[in-house]
């Protein structure tokens, strides 16, 4: 797996964030979290995730572009 999507806030639990975060990224899997994907029909995509550059920060917004195949 190369990246996880989630619709929540976060990929971890409210209390306790940092274990899950450092087992995903340290097995080189992306996390995108916050995505809606509620309107998107089932099918094929490329998706494109162009971060916002911020210093000294360990997580940054993103656009993110869906194109369908």
């Amino acid at each position: 797996m190369k990246l996880i999507g989630i619709d929540y806030f976060s990929i971890a639990p409210f209390r306790d964030s940092i274990p899950t975060h450092r087992i995903l990224l340290g097995a080189e899997v992306i996390i995108l979290e916050g995505v809606n994907l509620s309107e998107v029909s089932a099918g094929p995509y490329q998706l494109y995730c162009l971060p916002v550059k911020l210093g000294g920060s360990d997580g940054a917004p993103a656009r993110a572009v869906l194109i369908k195949e």
